[in-house]
């Protein structure tokens, strides 16, 4: 017979100990080390198989255990002194309190998943993992960030595979009285509900729970509550499971009921309403609608309220493919804003935000990213390729503008880390330089000699080669409870053999098996007598991808081959707990994605915290970072004809890599034993890495490149009841109605001999017919550039042209002149162009609005 229900008894915590509590109960455990440490003196055998769980261990810790510390001076002592410590933390001032004012005192942070700890699975794979992080360093930097997400019952999913490699995946089931979390209560002590009106007279409830991640609150949305039909308790079922309307659900919850929990907060807590508020990908999009209905009732029109939620809104998009975006049918969309659910605001006007058609999408497709777009007056990519790749994606929201013009920035993703960190690297840190701060030490002083570095890396290595063993045999002993554990999972791997590492998400285009495109080559490549190679890998496959579960089976039976079996491991459900021991313990860190389809990849961000060499396609974070000696780049197959002659030629390129270069530098020895040029990279890595890879980094300039300007905007158009926002909306609508009538009529130029040359001056004079606008609305401007092989213009740049007021032509009364001077400053190819574009002191760009009118002689 099985339980309908489990939880756990726990011990009564003597009351000496009861700082032990409020240490567990704030997230900042999972990356302060001390307060691990801590964690695991109390029982490491149960902190080892909760994964580093101190709500679980604490409950699983047997009375006698805790009369024990209790009565232990010292161990109460230090539990005092972390708790104290802990204290200080959240309240002291830090980097955002020492910015000048005006600045936002609260910035509402929206992700559909969260990856801070293995004690709240909330989270798929990077997204989450980079969510995490962000609020990790927001907390450290005292940057008040107000997290909203979904509390999933059952998280991802757990993975599993059947004998001949297949995944298969479980749904265990959270219990929120076991997890780091707490109701949000109003004083009576009534949990607080949020309520979204649904089509056919149905009411979405959910309730809020938080969790204290340092210094930053995230609040989590719950509908598995008595208040909702079984329906509707299940919308928070599983992160990214089904699709459709249930999919819809989760993002109408995570957005407008995202909104609505952090009123309720607000008001719970005395806490400012966010200024900015910041969407981690479409899936929280709906938000904005939320805030538009909030500001409709308040007296302002639709259009007057987009102004005011765009100027305080940031959009962050991850995908580099259009698949890889949430879109909905139309008419679905039509029935849920029909209703109740946002007072105020019509469905034509939602209908118009998603619409993506302009952007060659399909009429009767709702797209969430653009809408995110739409709704954001500030918008990036995550690398400085993806930011370019997604200006290309997206640019048909700004017909006529060169893909530099559209508004899409680029911050580079960081990580966290003190979380991805190995403890014995930040353990010599501390011995040499007293902070643990490894990310700001100069690993190239020769104070820390090769020889350490080296026995330091070997003992990571030591490690994950334990956490394999231990991970593969348990899952043995799951599998085949009755039986004894073979004696070959004891030889599984070697700490003094090269070791790579491959984990992430298996969709097809991270090419999992493209190491095994010549099974014979890789084999020899694992079993070089002299310069043996190991490889261990790890990640889930979506749960409807089979082409994924197709992949992770080819890898898993090829490494079931008790010849290779000792040098090339798959672990099966990946996550938070073995990334932490699997970064530090390679000494490679192996992507090989199709470019340019990985956004970023920050896995490998991880890993160079750990001193691991890249061995990547020059993609996301990569093509930005890579300088030769902190890895090395697989060469990309650019002029292949198809799919398999790249895989073949890029799979040639990484095998000739290790053969050639990786694996005679590692096992190149001197007389101590230490690879010496292998420590040099290793060095050069960590020093000249660890600060720009950091998610501190990533937060300052999200901080100041996106925060302060749009919390400054918001402040500009909410002033005075909204008069600015009014004005720009009104602005708006003027130009878009007057702009057909725009033209520039006729260009012509001066000053230059008949062969140019540099250092010449290029007078222009253009003519222009603005219709019923005035010089003011517009900016008339030369572009010029070096033309393409099409005559596209190239690495441009733009210079107003200046209304000559005064100046008297034969020409029409409706036509202006504009004129100006462009020096001529560099050889080689020249070209330009006039164009009219908007102006007006509150928009970001010229190309806000998408609207340009070009000169065609």
């Amino acid at each position: 017979m099985k339980a309908i229900r489990r939880f756990t008894v726990r011990a009564l915590i003597p009351e000496s100990l009861s700082p032990l509590a409020a240490l567990a109960a704030n997230l900042r455990w999972s990356w302060h080390e001390p307060t691990q440490r801590l964690f695991d003196e109390i029982a490491p055998e149960i902190w080892r198989d909760t994964d580093h769980d101190p709500i679980s261990g604490l409950g699983l810790v047997t009375p006698e255990r805790l009369a024990d510390l209790a009565s232990d001076a010292d161990f109460v002592g230090r539990a005092r002194t972390l708790h104290e410590e802990l204290r200080r933390y959240l309240a002291e001032p830090r980097w955002y309190q020492g910015l000048p004012d005006p600045k936002p005192q609260s910035i509402a942070y929206f992700s559909p998943e969260f990856g801070i700890a293995a004690a709240l699975p909330q989270y798929s794979g990077g997204l989450g993992i980079l969510a995490g992080d962000h609020l990790k360093s927001a907390s450290d930097l005292g940057v008040p960030l107000v997290g909203v997400g979904l509390l999933y019952r059952s998280g991802y999913f757990a993975q599993s595979l059947t004998s001949d490699g297949w995944q298969q995946e479980s749904y265990p089931v959270q219990d929120p009285d076991g997890l780091p979390v707490t109701v949000l209560r109003d004083p009576d002590g009534t949990p607080v509900t949020v309520t979204l009106a649904l089509p056919d007279d149905r009411t979405l409830n959910a309730r809020v729970w938080i969790a204290d991640v340092g210094r930053v609150p995230l609040l989590l949305l719950d509908t598995d509550i008595p208040e909702n039909v079984a329906e509707l308790r299940a919308v928070t079922d599983r992160l990214y499971g089904g699709g459709g309307e249930h999919r819809l659900l989760q993002e109408l919850l995570l957005g407008i009921g995202g909104v609505r929990a952090i009123k309720q907060w607000s008001e719970r807590t005395d806490q400012p309403l966010p200024q900015v508020y910041h969407s981690n990908e479409g899936h929280a999009g709906f938000l904005g609608l939320e805030r538009i209905s909030d500001l409709v009732g308040n007296g302002l029109s639709f259009d007057e309220a987009l102004q005011l939620v765009r100027g305080g809104t940031v959009f962050t998009t991850h995908t580099p493919v259009p698949a890889g975006i949430d879109r909905f049918d139309r008419s679905v969309i039509a029935r849920y804003f029909t209703g109740d659910l946002l007072p105020g605001v019509g469905v034509d006007e939602v209908l118009a935000l998603g619409d993506e058609t302009a952007n060659g999408g399909s009429p009767d497709v709702f797209n969430m990213a653009i809408m995110g777009l739409r709704l954001a007056q500030r918008a990036n990519g995550v690398s400085r390729l993806h930011g370019a790749v997604s200006r290309e994606m997206f640019r048909g929201l700004w017909p006529g503008f060169d893909v530099s013009d559209v508004p899409i920035t680029s911050i580079t993703n960081g990580v966290h880390a003190p979380s991805w960190t190995d403890p014995s690297l930040i353990e010599l840190a501390e011995e040499r330089w007293g902070s643990a701060e490894t990310s700001r030490a100069d690993w190239a002083d020769p104070s820390i000699t090769d020889a350490q570095l080296w026995g330091v890396k070997r003992g990571m290595r030591d490690r994950l080669v334990a956490d394999v063993r231990h991970r593969i045999a348990a899952g043995y002993r799951t599998d085949n409870p009755h039986a004894v554990v073979p004696s070959w999972i004891d030889q599984l791997l070697d700490p003094d053999v090269l070791t790579i590492g491959f984990a992430r998400r298996v969709p097809s285009y991270k090419r999992l098996t493209l190491m095994l495109r010549d099974p014979e080559r890789l084999r020899a490549i694992l079993l070089h007598p002299e310069r043996p190679v190991q490889i261990v890998v790890a990640g889930k496959s979506h749960p409807a991808d089979d082409d994924g579960k197709r992949l992770i089976q080819q890898l898993v039976q090829f490494a079931q081959d008790p010849q290779l079996r000792s040098r090339i491991v798959f672990l099966p459900d990946y996550g938070i707990g073995m990334a932490k021991t699997m970064y530090p313990g390679c000494d490679v860190w192996l992507n090989n994605p199709l470019r340019p389809l990985e956004a970023c990849g920050t896995s490998g961000m991880k890993a160079a915290l750990n001193g691991a060499l890249n061995l990547s396609i020059l993609d996301g974070w990569w093509d930005e970072f890579s300088d030769g000696e902190n890895g090395w780049a697989i060469p990309t197959a650019d002029g292949a004809t198809d799919d398999d002659e790249r895989d073949a030629l890029e799979a040639t390129a990484l095998y000739e890599l290790i053969e050639h270069q990786l694996a005679p530098r590692y096992y190149d020895r001197g007389d101590d034993a230490v690879p010496e040029r292998w420590m040099r990279m290793v060095r050069h890595t960590i020093t000249t890495l660890s600060e720009p890879l950091s998610a501190d980094r990533m937060v300052r300039e999200y901080t100041e490149r996106m925060y302060l300007p749009a919390a400054a905007m918001e402040a500009t158009l909410a002033a005075s009841d909204q008069l600015r926002a009014r004005e720009l909306a009104a602005y708006k609508q003027r130009i878009r109605a007057a702009w057909p009538q725009l033209a520039v009529a006729h260009v012509e130029s001066g000053g230059v001999d008949e062969v140019p040359q540099v250092g010449d001056v290029l007078r222009l004079r253009a003519y222009v017919q603005l219709g019923e606008l005035s010089p003011e609305d517009v900016s008339v401007e030369v572009v010029c550039g070096v033309p393409g092989v099409g005559g596209e213009l190239l690495d441009t740049r733009t210079q107003p042209l200046v209304w000559q007021q005064s100046s008297s032509t034969n020409r029409p009364e409706s036509t202006l002149e504009f004129a100006g001077t462009l020096p001529l400053d560099r050889a080689g190819g020249f070209g330009y162009t006039v164009r009219i574009v908007p102006r007006h002191e509150l928009l970001l760009t010229p190309a806000e609005l998408g609207l340009v009118a070009l000169a065609t002689t």
